[in-house]
């Protein structure tokens, strides 16, 4: 049997990185992790392509080539996923699909054929031994949770891999906390499982011999969910494996702000090569946090723990939201100084959305304020809900927030902050390579010459130049990464 995988098209947002990307010569920022997985669940005897509509286009023959197409993807691919959906049915093409788009929102895909729901290590199989008597059902889902120490290696045989600016790699499901705001308990549970430690080593030697270098992400949604074992297997042995290997690569990943509080832990993750963290901090109002059950943010000073983490040589980067009930006028400029003080360059700030399996959609259906499906991008200026704040004053302070943390001026200063503060851990983050090479002769041309900005950029140079020289790698990332936040909020300079 013939199965063409299709991972849909990412639209433009602070996520995609596409502006950045070009200063690197990729043209993705990461791979289809979920798609990749799959394919080595499939049988063995069966042909798989796949198609990352974020590296290169569908053609009609791939199409037609396929006995069965699987299409995997997240609630912001939904745009693309239609076209795909439609293409293939007007070929005459059964469609198998799964991820979060579709488990979030069965009910507006019922115009596709089969649906393979939650976590494909228990309904996968169930749909593979129907197809195999013929009786494949249109819909299959369970309320378990999977016992991911069975999940196969993803297959990045399938994929170019000089393609991507990093690869994935997943270690847990499950988060233990429980915000209003986030579908990952519902999707995923809040008892955190894990891999094995052997697995995870397995996954390292099958990227390694793809031939890539470079930056890995653990897509876990919160990687220090079980920090015992993380501290005592996991992180010693990536550090070892990646000590003996040279340290081919760097690691980022997701967590919770108590990783502050815990200096064992950061120093495991520094050693084991982790450069980069993304944490939810949402808000510096309490009674934002309380709102949406973001507790463990609650009663500590958010700026000493973003220090903490910092301090140890683990960059954060951070999302913020914005749109709570509880919110004010005032917290526009709060989340702004905020961001401002504390360094962080890469500061996801987005409206509040509800998507469909959190427990602030049910509180809103109650309320009679649902309007729409979440889209899965609340970076857009836009909400699926009626905020109790006038929707002209949260869009004028949204647009505020975004103007003063991602105008030249402003964001130039946190980073230039940032650089003068941080001192790395990680033995690759100041080095010099052919890619940081072509990052900064391009980034000369663009940022340096053409750009309207470029005095800020030049002042970031020469005081890196002659103050912190072995952070210029650092500088031209960001400064690039500057670029992609302006285009994509369209701020002029």
């Amino acid at each position: 049997m013939n199965i063409l995988m299709v991972s849909p098209a990412y639209p433009d947002t602070y996520w995609s990185f596409k502006h950045a990307l070009k200063f690197v010569s990729k043209k993705a920022a990461g791979p289809p992790l979920g798609l990749l997985t799959i394919a080595s669940m499939l049988p063995g005897t069966w042909e798989r392509k796949l198609v990352d509509l974020n590296v290169r286009s569908l053609k009609d023959a791939e199409i037609n080539w396929a006995d069965l197409v699987f299409i995997g993807a997240m609630s912001v691919q939904s745009a693309s996923a239609a076209q795909v959906v439609e293409r293939c049915q007007k070929l005459g093409k059964k469609i198998v699909a799964g991820g979060p788009l579709f488990t979030g929102d069965p009910d507006s895909w019922s115009h596709i054929d089969h649906m393979v729901l939650n976590e494909a290590e228990i309904t996968l199989p169930w749909f593979l031994a129907d197809l195999a008597n013929g009786v494949p059902k249109k819909i299959y889902r369970t309320d378990e949770f999977a016992d991911i120490r069975s999940s196969p290696p993803p297959d990045y045989s399938l994929v170019n891999a000089s393609d991507y600016a990093q690869l994935s790699l997943q270690y847990s499901r499950g988060c233990p906390f429980d915000c209003e705001f986030c579908e990952i308990t519902a999707l995923l549970g809040r008892k955190v499982r894990l891999k094995t430690t052997r697995q995870v080593i397995q996954e390292l030697e099958i990227i390694y011999h793809t031939g890539f270098r470079g930056n890995l992400f653990f897509v876990d949604d919160n990687f220090i969910g079980n920090r015992k074992l993380l501290k005592s297997d996991l992180l010693p042995s990536i550090a070892r494996w990646n000590r003996d290997r040279k340290f081919p690569y760097t690691f980022t990943t997701e967590a919770s702000i108590n990783l502050s509080d815990d200096p064992e832990l950061l120093n495991a993750m520094a050693e084991a090569g982790f450069e980069k963290v993304f944490v939810g901090i949402e808000s510096p109002d309490e009674e934002s946090l309380k709102e949406c059950n973001k507790y463990l943010n609650q009663g500590r000073n958010l700026l000493e723990s973003v220090g903490e983490i910092q301090a140890a040589g683990i960059e954060v980067s951070a999302g913020f939201i914005v749109g709570f009930d509880s919110d004010t006028p005032g917290i526009f400029q709060r989340q702004i100084d905020f961001i401002q003080r504390s360094g962080i360059i890469t500061a996801m700030v987005g409206i509040l959305n509800a998507p469909s399996r959190t427990k602030l959609y049910k509180r809103l259906k109650e309320e009679g304020r649902i309007l729409r499906t979440a889209d899965g991008d609340n970076t857009n200026y836009t909400t699926n809900f009626i905020p109790k704040m006038n929707m002209d004053v949260l869009l004028e302070g949204y647009q505020k927030i975004l103007t003063s943390i991602y105008s030249s001026k402003p964001y130039y200063k946190r980073l230039k902050l940032f650089l003068k503060e941080f001192n790395p851990r990680v033995v690759s983050r100041g080095r010099i390579n052919k890619e940081n090479l072509l990052a900064l002769l391009r980034s000369i041309l663009y940022l340096g010459i053409i750009d309207r900005s470029r005095i800020y950029y030049w002042k970031l140079m020469i005081w890196s130049l002659f103050r912190r020289p072995e952070m210029i790698p650092l500088a031209v990332t960001y400064s690039i990464y500057g670029y992609h936040f302006r285009k994509v909020y369209r701020i002029d300079r």
